[in-house]
């Protein structure tokens, strides 16, 4: 331009030789010359989040983890950019009731608890994630139920990244999962999972762990959160494609959280978590997201040698056969369709300490808080100096307020060392002003009780009045805090 300035050429005659050096450039670098948009960058990637950011810093700005940006090799986007699942078919966009719906039936896993979780079933094309701690039983539940849906006449490809086939084969032996349709391969590389999937054909497809599979053209090191990203949507892709179910296993941090992106549980179907320590004999695996059906259903399971076995009436377990003792209280909660009778047990003590201390396990420390402060306003109870120590047996982490009466009763029982009213439930929301709400489903819960031989409920008043047919048990209905103590504590 400043030649054809100098030269005489006006303006119109500029600007069409700019436009045409610029065209050129442009094609130049189509080709490869000065392509800079496919030049490889680097960035620092939190491995909590996922939050992305050009230079290191100590703690992430998406979630405030400290330590946890790792530098990656970005790749270069796309003109659509996000993640591409490969699920568009380019059609119009049509009216929700004229949308044709294909007849996609489940099939049983063989395990009911892991069905109840589902929503009745697996459904094919679907992308299953099963979290938890290492030890829980991820791997033997997984593979269990593989041969048990191999042995009806389903094909199913398991994938292990973290052990040899020799190792699975051994596995496979102690937990009784031989069947002639499941076929193992170790492998971590996605690209020759993909043939393979290609090859089997499978019906359904296990990945364990999630944590171990990479993509060759990522550079990432595996269990990144752009290895983990970028494999997760390829196996979602391959799911809907040929309508394979997948069962992904996946790895929890030490605060028990899914280990790698959030988006992750995002992109699957469902996602399921197990609860329960490593040395407990019970897990509990319940859902947390699930598109397919309802997220308030838990399954229970058992460890034993041969691995997680069902409980299908896990009530009888969680209740103590000893005798009753102060501070001992059985609430009936639900579980989306299923109730449970769990055992509360709370320990209050005086303690010269101040201020006294406030431990829960299985319940939340602030209800807890919030629930001696009641009793003290409302009921005039001096229970707030007094150290309140509260358990759930069984490892059954209970957050519904129906239990909020329960609690109550257990830790006063405990504080006026007094027994409760025997053969008897408690089950009720506690208000602020100390007063006594209803629950949902209580019916079900007074059944459940009735089946195990308690013969005495304290529940709210509106409900006992609803509720006056119940066969086998006794209703004793309270409006207010100060009633239902009096109730359940009768004096002798």
């Amino acid at each position: 331009m400043e030649h054809a300035r100098q030269c005489g050429v006006g303006a119109s005659l500029a600007r069409p030789f700019a436009a045409a050096l610029s065209a050129a450039l442009a094609d130049e670098a189509r080709k490869g010359g000065m392509n800079l948009a496919k030049k490889k960058k680097t960035a620092f990637v939190c491995q909590a989040c996922g939050y992305d950011t050009s230079k290191w810093v100590g703690k992430c700005p998406g979630c405030g983890a400290w330590n946890t940006l790792v530098e990656e090799t970005i790749a270069p986007e796309s003109a659509e950019g996000g993640l591409r699942l490969g699920l568009s078919d380019g059609a119009r966009p049509v009216a929700v009731g004229d949308v044709a719906v294909e007849d996609m039936p489940r099939f049983l896993t063989g395990s009911g608890e892991l069905d109840r979780v589902l929503g009745g079933g697996v459904i094919p094309g679907s992308m299953v994630l099963i979290v938890g701690d290492p030890g829980v039983g991820k791997s033997s539940l997984t593979l269990r139920v593989a041969a048990e849906i191999a042995r009806g006449g389903k094909r199913v490809l398991y994938v292990t990244g973290e052990e040899s086939t020799r190792q699975v084969r051994m596995r496979a032996d102690r937990l009784g999962a031989i069947a002639d349709d499941l076929f193992v391969v170790s492998e971590t590389n996605l690209e020759r999972i993909t043939v393979h999937i290609e090859t089997v054909k499978p019906e359904l497809l296990v990945i364990d762990s999630i944590q171990t599979i990479f993509r060759p053209d990522v550079t990432s090191a595996p269990g990144s959160v752009s290895q983990v990203r970028e494999c997760s949507v390829e196996l979602l892709r391959l799911a809907k494609t040929y309508g394979i179910a997948a069962f992904v296993v996946g790895h929890v941090t030490k605060d028990g959280t899914l280990a790698g992106p959030r988006v992750l549980e995002h992109i699957v179907d469902t996602v399921l978590y197990f609860e329960g320590e490593r040395n407990a004999q019970f897990r509990i695996l319940r859902a947390v997201k699930n598109r397919f059906g309802s997220t308030n259903e838990l399954g229970l399971f058992e460890m034993r040698d041969t691995g997680l076995l069902d409980v299908p009436d896990a009530s009888k377990l969680f209740l103590s056969d000893r005798e009753p003792d102060s501070g001992t209280v059985v609430v009936p909660t639900v579980e989306g369709t299923r109730p449970l009778l769990v055992e509360i047990q709370s320990l209050v003590a005086e303690t010269p300490y101040m201020p006294p201390r406030r431990t829960a396990d299985s319940v939340d420390v602030k209800r807890i808080q919030l629930l001696l402060a009641v009793l003290e306003k409302r009921v005039k109870l001096p229970i707030g100096a007094c150290d309140v120590y509260v358990k759930v047996a069984g490892g059954i982490k209970i957050d519904e307020p129906a239990a909020d009466l329960g609690l109550c009763v257990a830790m006063a029982s405990s504080f006026a060392n007094r027994l409760v009213r025997p053969k008897a439930i408690v089950f009720g929301e506690v208000g602020l002003s100390g007063e006594i709400r209803a629950v949902s489903q209580a019916d079900v819960r007074l059944k459940e009780a009735a089946k195990l031989g308690f013969r005495a409920a304290v529940l709210p008043q509106k409900n006992a009045e609803r509720l006056k047919n119940i066969k086998g048990i006794d209703l004793f209905g309270a409006a207010t805090l100060a009633e239902a103590l009096r109730l359940a504590m009768p004096r002798e």
